[in-house]
Parts: structure tokens; C-alpha cells; sequence
């Protein structure tokens, strides 16, 4: 029950996002599916178990790929998608765990908790090259 209820806030999230980020009313829905399939592929390769940071890098990999298709299936950017999809995978508590640790004098555990959202944070950046490398290496290939 609660990889339901964590795929549903998921689903929100990202829609909400996107209503801050003044995306087209008719791709709300597709904006927060992006995010939940996100976070679904996230939360089932940790599951497996996998490493958190390669987990994020497959989620966010497969965010773009999705973004890349509802944007030609809607003829809107990809970034209406990938931008609002890639929210539920943002390390935000992480780094707020980590600011909360230095200001309370607890640097070891503030180092650690900045390493992890740093390399979270550089898992979803190369997954997001990834597949616009993948996406351009297809795309000169059919010309």
C-alpha cells in the first residue's frame, strides 16, 4: 500500500510542479505521469536492491526518454516534460538534512548526507545527457 500512495504524491508532485512552471493545461496528466513512472522505476530498482544513485540514474534516463516522446507525440518542448518529471527524483531532503547537519555543528554527518545528494544530483544530470546523446546518435543515424 504505500508504493501506492508514494507513486499517487509522486503524481501530484510533478503535476503541481508543473502548473508553477506554466506548462500547458492539456499536458498536466502527462507531466505528472512522467514523474510517477519516474519514481515507479526508481522504487523498484531499489527494491532489487540497487545502489540508490544507479537507481536514479535509470529513473531519470527513462524520464527523458518519456519526456522525448510526449513531447513529439504533443508537439511541446521536452523540457514541459522533463523538467516537471524529474522532480520526485530532486535529493531536496537530502541536501536539507545536510544544510540542518552544519548548522548544528555535526559535520561528519553533514559531509556524507552533501556526498550523496551531490552524486544524486549527477546521477539525474547524466541520465538526462544520456538519452538526449542517445536521442541525437538515432536521429543523425536515419538521416
Amino acid at each position: 500500500m504505500m508504493m501506492v500512495e508514494q507513486l499517487i504524491v509522486s503524481f501530484i508532485a510533478s503535476a503541481a510542479f508543473a502548473v508553477l512552471f506554466h506548462v500547458p493545461r492539456a499536458t498536466l496528466l502527462q507531466c505528472g505521469f512522467v514523474g510517477m513512472l519516474g519514481w515507479l522505476v526508481y522504487l523498484l530498482a531499489v527494491r532489487i536492491p540497487m545502489d540508490p544513485i544507479a537507481a536514479t540514474l535509470i529513473a531519470s534516463f527513462l524520464v527523458t526518454v518519456t519526456s522525448q516522446l510526449l513531447a513529439k507525440w504533443y508537439k511541446t518542448p521536452i523540457i514541459v516534460f522533463s523538467v516537471s518529471g524529474i522532480i520526485p527524483l530532486v535529493p531536496g531532503g537530502l541536501a536539507y538534512d545536510a544544510m540542518r547537519n552544519v548548522v548544528e555543528n555535526q559535520y561528519d554527518a553533514a559531509v556524507q548526507l552533501s556526498a550523496k545528494a551531490f552524486l544524486l544530483s549527477g546521477a539525474i544530470a547524466m541520465g538526462l545527457v544520456f538519452s538526449e546523446v542517445i536521442n541525437h546518435v538515432i536521429r543523425k543515424s536515419r538521416i
